[in-house]
């Protein structure tokens, strides 16, 4: 009877552990590596709280903090009304000045977002925006007007955790979209098919699950949608939409635009598109089909709710997987903002950041095409790598260098405002000489302020202790570099963040 009892007593533990693991504290790394991955950057006390939480836990609690709007007051200019038939009827001169006043609007534009990225209290929302950002693109070089783009931005950012669907309907009457992919010339007997081939590859269905005829009956049921010449607002124009029977994905009737948008959110594979898209952003850049198929269908069976998607994704075992640590490469944006928030520094204007992230190949609002940013790999070249170097260097040497804010600022920020919103062909990842020594006096004009003393005295223990804390925050994996032993805090930073892991996440 004994041995029996024994063997109970032994057992018992694994018992309790296998039924009630949901109830095990995630721990300082996986929660480091949770915030890493859904903020720009992980906060030592954020990680420390988070420690405690159960994975389901800390992941409802980043969903409960999601907000649909941007706290950063935008420029006065947004709201103004945009005539598209007073501007049809410009003069050259007018054209030139409404140019170079467009062009103003979309470097504040930039900082304005910049701005909400590094003081905003969820930057899980603003990640999750920039997402959708890459997803829905649009582009300021062919939209031309900025009133546009922001919007645009404050719908991403309403629905950036909501309801997919609802997001898809919003989009597709978007302005912004509407003159990105030429719905605006969209009617009967003259269909343009660019929206209706872009929402069946790009944002719903994914490539081998339409056909060239089922892009051509959709662009005929999207006529007719276009924008009010006196207000710039999405209008539906009847006698321009083609009201003939269509034959899409199978189904046949007097489709409109909204019906093939529901036709498209009835297919699995749209699920499993959207499904497969996070994964590579949030978890691995290749995702595990068994995985993608669960989560799939658990989006598409809550209609489309983007939280329930998102908290499978980050309470699945596969994105805790130590495999998957350290296989993502920050983007330009994540690693510039994830910087600045990571070490409490706030620039004294946000405007140079958009021209630094141009040079680094991300340049927001001006997405490269319909596809996007192919981001990971992609990121990284022998130029892109050396500017990153540059501001880090810079960046960690700042109390070595002289005060050059003030009117410096101003001048390179508005020097580089062509730059900024130019058509020119050249390649912001394949800077010349002189975009790269622009670049240099834009980082000293910026000014950045690093309070190393106040960052490290948040560590606790001997210096070994400290030093041991900063790598596990600061960096993914494990270093490439050991780093040398020094007392000098800043210098130990630098070599942590100078380490090739660092752009890891």
């Amino acid at each position: 009877m004994w041995i029996f009892l024994l063997f109970a007593l032994l057992l018992s533990p694994f018992s309790a552990l296998g039924a009630d693991s949901k109830s095990i504290p995630m721990g300082y790394e996986e929660a480091r590596h949770l915030l890493n991955r859904t903020s720009f950057a992980a906060d030592e006390d954020q990680v420390r709280e988070f420690a405690g939480l159960t994975r389901e836990q800390a992941v409802d609690r980043l969903l409960s903090s999601i907000r649909t709007r941007a706290q950063t007051p935008p420029p006065e200019w947004v709201d103004e009304v945009i005539s598209l038939r007073r501007i049809r009827s410009m003069n050259k001169e007018e054209r030139e000045n409404l140019r170079k006043q467009y062009r103003r609007y979309g470097i504040e534009l930039r900082a304005w977002w910049y701005q909400e990225m590094l003081s905003t209290p969820s930057p899980f929302t603003e990640k999750m925006t920039l997402f959708w950002h890459n997803h829905f693109t649009s582009s300021l070089q062919k939209v031309k007007v900025p009133q546009f783009m922001y919007h645009q931005n404050v719908l991403l950012r309403q629905y950036a955790l909501g309801n997919f669907g609802e997001m898809l309907h919003a989009v597709s009457k978007d302005p912004a979209m509407i003159v990105y992919l030429d719905n605006v010339s969209n009617r009967k007997g003259q269909p343009n098919e660019n929206f209706a081939r872009e929402v069946m590859e790009l944002f719903t269905l994914g490539e081998g699950h339409y056909t060239e005829q089922d892009v051509k009956e959709a662009a005929r049921a999207f006529s007719g949608w276009s924008l009010d010449r006196e207000t710039g607002r999405f209008h539906f124009y009847p006698h321009l939409h083609d009201e003939g029977l269509k034959t899409i994905l199978g189904q046949t009737g007097n489709f409109d635009g909204d019906a093939v948008l529901d036709i498209l959110l009835s297919k699995p594979q749209t699920a499993e598109f959207i499904t497969t898209k996070l994964w590579r952003e949030f978890v691995s850049p290749t995702p595990n089909p068994g995985e993608v198929k669960r989560i799939a269908a658990l989006f598409r069976d809550s209609h489309y709710d983007i939280k329930t998607l998102m908290r499978a994704l980050l309470t699945s075992e596969d994105f805790y997987a130590k495999e998957n640590r350290g296989v993502l490469i920050k983007s330009p944006v994540e690693f510039i903002v994830g910087t600045l928030r990571q070490f409490n520094i706030q620039p004294s204007d946000m405007r140079p950041l958009a021209f630094v992230a141009r040079q680094l190949g991300q340049d927001i609002f001006m997405p490269p095409n319909v596809k996007g940013w192919l981001g990971g790999e992609s990121w990284i070249n022998s130029n892109t790598l050396l500017i990153r170097k540059q501001l880090l260097d810079r960046l960690f040497r700042a109390r070595e260098m002289p005060d050059e804010s003030g009117p410096i600022l101003e001048r390179l920020a508005m020097e580089n405002s062509i730059a900024l919103q130019s058509d020119s062909d050249s390649k912001p990842n394949s800077p010349s000489d002189r975009e790269q020594r622009r670049m240099i006096r834009l980082q000293r004009a910026l000014n950045l302020q690093f309070d190393s003393d106040t960052w490290c005295a948040q560590f606790e223990g001997d210096l070994t202790e400290k030093q041991n804390h900063m790598t596990k925050l600061l960096l993914a994996i494990e270093p490439l570099q050991k780093p040398q032993p020094t007392t000098d805090c800043i210098e130990f930073i630098r070599q942590l963040v100078l380490d090739p892991v660092y752009q890891l996440k």
